[in-house]
């Protein structure tokens, strides 16, 4: 305070940051959150559930929660679901004064939140406060009146109440509003629930003046068609076309008109409005009507007359194929659907009297396999197209009369029949032709129809019943066995499926025993029985030592989730392999054995690996003498066979046969060995004789340097004495001592040629001694050099040689 007095104002101190560098490791807000909600750092444990004994605690219970919801509100009045908590909280307690007062004060907060008001109407309704629910219902429509949700579910109150008056005027304060398209239909369908046709037509004149549109228009017309006021339809269509005049013109108007005249048979007013449609409509906007008139004038108009020829024409035809041939079925169908394409009824029965009194003369079921489906067409006709089924079943009923049962049935024509008087609501009918068709000709397919009406009506102790007949008929039947223990099954009794399934395999003879008993034990895994299955599994392998048995047992015991598993398995595969020893098809154990290799690949170590690679066969090919049908020889026929460690070590055959093939094997690789062998010491041989050339060439072209040196002295001391010449070119102009080796060592022998030719020629001139002197001195040289030439070529005709070999 003194130092303020004085003057002067403390600043306080700010911390001072020594290293401003970024941290190694930065951290956001994001992550903090997320770490925070991964250590569930803000959940809190739920509050102890409180037992309420007496009224003093109930009182104190309410007080508290009171003031909870009280300090909700306080602290945010505008948060609406905090007051309807509270006052749905009050409403539990059957504290409606309180919850009436909770809502007012919200509505006084917020009174457009249409939820409030929902909420609190529905309250009052709950608690059967008809007058209050009427309040407020008042109340919310005359503040927000554009909100459909609260005139549809006051209605709908006044209407549940049984107030139509009262109805009505809602409907009629809502109507003043003008709302949308549905609200009106509502209102309609309101007054025609109480028959109140006038007051809907009514209804229906201001609605299509609020909402002037063509559909609008059309519902009217259609209307008072449905009701039967034919000419008021129409003089609701005429005002309308005048309504919209020539500028607001639709097709949909037009088209809806002409089809309510057709329906009248009026079909010059029909043609009337297309042509006038069609002169006043655009053709790019009238693809619809101009349709519509297409297909008015080919049933009603000119076009009628060219049809009519068309159809008598092809019926002509038919009739003279039908009578050429009465029992060509296909001519009798083709004609059936044109007659009931264009004909009325007595005419198509006419014509199926006449196509079913052909009946054919020999009582074997693939002559009968066309005829039979006119009756089913006869039957469907009646039943769907006339809707009469007192014919429709006289029709079924004179059908199964005529087919002889006792050499052949239609199962297709009995099961038609059941569901037919199903549909008709005659189970007993249904249930006794079932079972005429079950006692005169018994059949799968009747036996599997039967069961399965009365799977979908849920009558199980008939299914039992029909289930134990099928078998009587046909206890070979697996697929029979399954289903019937499966049925049981479902119904959730076990014992009796599992009986079903013993009784089953105990049967002599099955068609497909395989199914039968995977069924059984898949039905026994499902109800976790390992025990029972294990047993299966066993008697199965005392009946057939089948490879895929062996390894769904092995997949089986893997399958179980426990100590011991890959034990029980690996055990399996040992009995199995031991079993399958003296099995005949190789291909079989082979397959238990890759299955047994995979397992232990998976689950096994190296050495159990290693047991079972050595267990699997070899693969040989082998010959065989094929012999013809008629006894005499074919020729021979390779093939590949298996042959096993385990089989091997007992056949001494075998032994020798592989020692054969080993002693074979090493007369080849010592073949191998030879030649290669020789390969080398040629290959020796012929570096030897390079390696002599290359020392010959070096030698010669040593000699020729030496020479050449001699020359160069040679020439030095003739220089010396007077006698000096320049140096002697080659024939190309190049210096001597550019040349190869090879090129001076041929100048040498020119020169040699010369000097002795000189020498020769000089001795005319000179003395006798001299001359004799010179030539014994060329003579000399000329044979060195051809001797060297000799060697030379020698050594080029042995390196190409050499280069040959």
């Amino acid at each position: 305070m003194a130092s303020t007095a004085a003057g002067k104002q403390r600043i306080p101190k700010v911390a001072k940051v020594k290293n401003k560098a970024p941290a190694e490791v930065q951290i956001t807000a994001e992550q903090l959150l997320r770490e925070a909600k991964e250590r569930e750092l803000e959940l809190l444990p739920p509050p102890p559930k409180q037992k309420i004994t007496d009224e003093e605690e109930l009182n104190d219970y309410k007080l508290k929660k009171r003031k909870g919801f009280e300090d909700n509100i306080r602290k945010n009045r505008t948060v609406i679901s905090n007051w309807i908590k509270y006052a749905q909280w009050e409403e539990s307690l059957k504290e409606v004064q309180r919850a009436r007062s909770i809502y007012e004060r919200a509505l006084d907060v917020d009174h457009r939140n249409i939820a409030l008001w929902l909420k609190y109407a529905e309250m009052e309704m709950k608690n059967r406060q008809v007058n209050h629910a009427r309040n407020i219902w008042d109340r919310a429509i005359t503040i927000l009146p554009r909100v459909n949700q609260f005139w549809y579910k006051y209605s709908y109150m006044e209407e549940m109440l049984g107030n139509v008056a009262g109805c009505r005027q809602v409907f009629e304060r809502w109507m003043e509003w003008e709302p949308e398209e549905q609200a009106w239909h509502s209102f309609i369908n309101f007054e025609l629930r109480y028959k109140e046709v006038e007051k809907a037509r009514s209804i229906y004149e201001r609605f299509v003046i609020v909402h002037p549109e063509v559909k609008n228009w059309i519902k009217y017309a259609h209307f008072e068609e449905k009701h039967g006021y034919i000419a008021h339809s129409r003089k609701v269509f005429e005002r309308a076309v005048e309504f919209f005049g020539e500028d607001n013109i639709n097709e949909n108007l037009y088209v809806a008109f002409a089809r309510f005249e057709e329906k009248q048979k009026e079909f010059e007013r029909v043609r009337v409005v297309y042509k006038y449609a069609l002169d006043r409509i655009p053709k790019q906007k009238a693809q619809e009507l101009f349709k519509s008139y297409t297909v008015f004038e080919k049933k009603f108009g000119d076009r009628r007359g060219i049809e009519d020829v068309i159809v008598n024409k092809r019926r002509f035809q038919y009739e003279e194929e039908v009578k050429a041939n009465p029992h060509n079925y296909d001519a009798w169908f083709d004609y059936l659907r044109l007659v009931e394409s264009d004909a009325d009824p007595d005419t198509v029965r006419e014509v199926y009297e006449r196509a079913i009194a052909n009946i054919p003369p020999i009582q074997e079921k693939r002559h009968w396999r066309r005829y039979i489906y006119l009756w089913i067409n006869y039957a469907l006709y009646e039943e769907l197209e006339v809707k009469d089924p007192e014919r429709t079943r006289q029709v079924y009923q004179a059908c199964l009369e005529l087919i002889p049962h006792k050499k052949f049935t239609f199962a297709k024509i009995w099961l038609l029949y059941g569901q037919f008087e199903i549909r008709q609501k005659n189970l007993v009918f249904a249930r006794r032709g079932m079972g005429t068709a079950i006692g005169k000709c018994p059949k799968n397919k009747l036996f599997k129809g039967y069961i399965e009406l009365e799977l979908q009506l849920r009558e199980f102790d008939r299914c039992r019943k029909l289930y134990e007949k099928y078998l009587e008929f046909a206890p070979e039947n697996c697929t029979t066995w399954i289903k019937f223990a499966e049925l049981e099954t479902i119904l959730g009794d076990t014992d009796r499926a599992r009986a079903i399934f013993e009784l089953a395999i105990g049967q002599p003879r099955l068609d497909m025993p395989e199914v039968l008993w995977k069924s059984y034990i898949d039905s026994e895994i499902e109800q976790e029985e390992y025990g029972n299955t294990r047993e299966l599994y066993k008697r199965l392998l005392q009946r057939t030592q089948h490879v895929k048995v062996w390894i769904s047992y092995a997949h089986f015991e893997l399958s179980i989730e426990g100590g011991g598993r890959l034990g029980r398995c690996r055990q399996i595969y040992e009995e199995a392999n031991k079993g399958m020893r003296s099995c005949e098809e190789k291909e079989e154990r082979l397959m238990l054995l890759e299955s047994w290799r995979d397992f232990e690949r998976e689950f096994g170590n190296d050495s159990t690996q290693d047991r079972v690679s050595k267990l699997l066969p070899e693969k040989v090919k082998k010959r065989r003498k094929l012999t013809a049908e008629d006894g005499s020889d074919a020729g021979w026929e390779e093939y590949y066979d298996y042959i096993f460690p385990e089989d091997a070590a007992n056949q001494p055959n075998l032994k020798l046969l592989a020692m054969a093939k080993m002693w074979k094997k090493e007369q080849m690789q010592d073949e191998v060995d030879e030649e290669e062998e020789e390969e080398l010491a040629r290959e020796r041989e012929w570096e030897l004789a390079k390696e002599k050339e290359r020392e010959e060439e070096e030698r010669l072209m040593e000699e020729a340097r030496q020479r050449e040196k001699e020359e160069e002295e040679e020439e030095e001391e003739d220089e010396e004495e007077g006698e000096g010449r320049t140096p002697r070119r080659e024939r190309n102009g190049e210096p001597r001592e550019k040349r190869s080796p090879e090129g001076a060592a041929h100048d040498d022998r020119d020169d040699d040629d010369e000097s002795s030719s000189s020498s020769s020629g000089s001795s005319s001139r000179s003395s006798s001694g001299s001359s004799s002197s010179d030539s014994g001195s060329g003579s000399d040289s000329d044979s060195d050099n051809d001797d060297e030439a000799k060697k030379a070529k020698s050594n080029k005709d042995s390196k190409k040689k050499n280069d040959e070999a």
